[in-house]
């Protein structure tokens, strides 16, 4: 298929016994870019406000010998890093196709969630060993520090969630981050409470305890991504899309016999692509029909990006055949 622009009405080509018709809605793009250019901003600010908290805990967690402030600057840096490396990739994805890359950069933002999970689960590790060895031989914490930074944590985790949240609904990618920032606002938390029963009671073991406790909450949340990063670079079906309702929608559109070769797949995280063969009764197809299924598959499955191939009911059945084991 020939790469064409998301504004484009539904057409359709005729090569030899099938036609090829592709269908997306008007004004997805403008709405896209008015989007794109406030998540930017968003990540400028994010990125700006966990710089600069990262090295304040880090520094704290150092000089009051907190290995949970340090677990806690291990996973903000890698929220920074992520956030980094989704603005990059979100940057990157709106560069125009060419020759070579007739999709654009769009999958960099599915390869930068990959890499964010990664770096995560990396340091988890180191931070999970450190506090294993502090909890043999755990050094005095200063519990005030603690609290006082971890509290910090709270108000700029918080306040860098709010940023994504309009556009949570929007793109999966922002959501990721959202969810990501809220997540650490909570571990946060652990960490005040770290600090005031530290204060309260002089027990210096709970200082590691949380620590493999934030570090328990991140693989969780690290491994979920790393799983969906996984399946959309592996060109899976993305997560909130059931196959088996679009095909069941493809196979009772009026003129439809048969649906093969049906695959769905991530071009990014924020756009969705579908290729099908539909074999239909001749005179079933025309411009409306092809129009009028792009815009409801973008209605109810958030799919912009169709293409159909329509086949006549006598054509050869050797498509159809190579096709059996495909969705």
């Amino acid at each position: 298929m020939a790469p064409h622009d998301h504004q484009h009405d539904a057409h359709q080509d005729e090569h030899g016994h099938a036609q090829h018709g592709h269908a997306h809605g008007h004004g997805h793009g403008h709405a896209h870019a008015h989007a794109a250019a406030a998540t930017g901003r968003a990540f400028a600010i994010g990125v700006g406000l966990n710089v600069a908290f990262v090295v304040v805990e880090l520094v704290a967690g150092v000089f009051s010998e907190s290995v949970a402030l340090v677990a806690d600057a291990a996973h903000n840096f890698g929220d920074v890093l992520g956030l980094g490396l989704a603005w990059g990739a979100a940057y990157l994805a709106k560069r125009k196709p060419s020759e070579r890359r007739t999709y654009g950069l769009r999958r960099t933002t599915i390869l930068a969630s990959l890499a964010n999970a990664i770096l995560l689960l990396v340091g988890v590790g180191g931070v999970s060993w450190e506090a294993i060895g502090r909890l043999r031989d755990a050094p005095s914490v200063n519990g005030v520090v603690v609290l006082a930074v971890a509290a910090a944590g709270v108000v700029v985790n918080g306040g860098s969630a709010l940023l994504f949240l309009h556009g949570r609904e929007r793109d999966a990618n922002v959501r990721g981050a959202f969810l990501h920032l809220m997540a650490d606002a909570a571990v946060s938390l652990g960490v005040v409470v770290a600090g005031i029963v530290i204060l309260a009671t002089g027990l210096r073991w709970v200082d590691p305890v949380v620590s493999l406790l934030v570090s328990l909450a991140i693989l969780v949340s690290t491994w979920s991504l790393l799983r969906d990063s996984l399946d959309l670079a592996l060109d899976a079906v993305p997560q909130g899309i059931d196959p088996n309702a679009v095909e069941t929608f493809l196979e009772e559109l009026p003129g439809v016999v048969e649906v093969h070769d049906l695959h769905i797949w991530a071009m990014s995280t924020t756009e969705t692509a579908l290729t099908a063969h539909l074999v239909m009764v001749d005179g079933a197809c025309h411009d409306a029909f092809l129009r009028d299924v792009g815009r409801e598959l973008t209605r109810r499955f958030q799919i912009h990006h169709p293409t159909l191939q329509v086949e006549p009911p006598d054509a050869p059945e050797e498509c159809a055949h190579a096709c059996d084991d495909v969705l």
